[in-house]
């Protein structure tokens, strides 16, 4: 029995819940450890982040016989320059159309509310009302409640505000030293981790990482070119439409579809409702353009950024996505398929391993019996 394979599994989980249930009875020995996490936590996801973008030109000028630390202060000085450039060149219109923008808030509120009132006037939707006790109205009421609260907020926690303020700077100056090492020295690091295994066990292990590194990489440098292209093309529609705010919208475009399969629907609630505001045919205009760009973002970017390297099927990434979602909010939506893609990975290997085992194993049985037999 002690020696079933299944009652060692048992045993180990009971132990892994034991420690769990015991390291909740005393959560000060810990709470270091978690702060320390909550710190790092997201100048360590920018920093990989940009490493991945990143690492692909330091290697290229590494192998132009160019030192490495010369070539990231190279490139540290390129995002620069291109910064720049941003500020000069899209800075205005920008800065022009956010101060638009809030000018203009109040009276987009009550067009807005205008809209929704028409709307529950609407025959189809008063007997709705009546038969469901909705209210139009009341979504207006508790909008505004939640505006107010937060404003309250907002105005009872102004040292909050300032402390993620504060952690905000220090992220911006910590992520260019992070990243410089990581570059720099980021192909160490596997070697380091591989030196606390076993000699036999350190190939495989190294074989392992190296699919991680190359799932985690096609999967992000993807994500943000796809994402990149998909906030140029929005942006040239918005323009061609003539639709308030264009610049704004097609950035709320690029950011959200960084999260996959939802994230581009949600970055279209934003040029919908400015559209609804401005006139029902512009509505169908804003449409007409998201679906073209979508349609040429699934058919034709992705599938050349993307490739197939990764092949996760819809239905899995959609899962990821609310489980991500419900269980870290926001972070769990960006994270959720790069995390699965890497614990497939683990998976895969981990299950060939135990078949390749389970082959030996039997392999030297049938060679034992064979010996006793003869």
């Amino acid at each position: 029995m002690f020696e079933n394979r299944f009652f060692k599994v048992l045993v180990g989980i009971i132990l892994i819940l034991l420690v769990v249930f015991l390291s909740t009875k005393v959560p000060f020995i810990f709470r270091p450890l978690v702060v320390f996490f909550q710190t790092l936590f997201i100048p360590f996801l920018i920093a990989g982040v940009l490493f991945y973008l990143l690492r692909p030109i330091v290697t290229f000028l590494h192998k132009q016989k160019i030192p490495k630390g010369l070539a990231i202060v190279f490139i540290y000085l390129g995002l620069i320059g291109i910064a720049t450039g941003f500020v000069f060149l899209i800075g205005p219109i920008l800065q022009r159309q956010l101060m638009n923008l809030v000018d203009n808030m109040p009276r987009l509120v009550n067009d807005l509310g205008a809209i929704l009132i028409q709307i529950q006037d609407n025959e189809w939707i008063a007997r709705y009302q009546e038969t469901e006790n909705f209210s139009i109205e009341g979504i207006i009421d508790n909008v505004t409640s939640y505006i107010m609260a937060s404003i309250d907020f907002l105005s009872t926690n102004i040292a909050k505000l300032i402390g993620s303020v504060i952690n905000f700077v220090l992220v911006f100056i910590i992520v260019p030293f992070m990243l410089f090492y990581l570059l720099k020295d980021g192909e160490k690091a596997p070697n380091q981790v591989l030196r606390f295994f076993p000699e036999k066990q350190q190939v495989e292990g190294r074989r392992i990482l190296k699919d991680m590194d190359e799932a985690l990489g096609s999967y992000i440098q993807g994500q943000i070119i796809v994402s990149f292209c998909v906030g140029v093309l929005m942006y040239i529609a918005f323009l061609i439409i003539g639709i308030e705010y264009s610049l704004i919208l097609a950035l709320v475009a690029m950011f959200t579809n960084v999260i996959p399969f939802v994230g581009p629907w949600i970055g279209t609630i934003p040029a919908v409702i400015v559209a609804l505001i401005h006139s029902p045919i512009m509505v169908l205009w804003v449409l007409l353009a998201i679906v073209i760009v979508q349609q040429i973002e699934s058919n034709l970017i992705a599938p050349q950024v993307m490739g197939k390297k990764l092949s996760i099927h819809p239905l899995t990434i959609i899962i990821l996505i609310l489980v991500g979602g419900r269980f870290a909010g926001f972070f769990g939506l960006l994270l959720a398929v790069p995390t699965y893609a890497a614990s497939k990975v683990i998976v895969s290997h981990t299950y060939r391993l135990l078949k390749l085992r389970k082959r030996n194993d039997e392999r030297i049985a049938e060679e034992q019996a064979a010996a006793k037999e003869s």
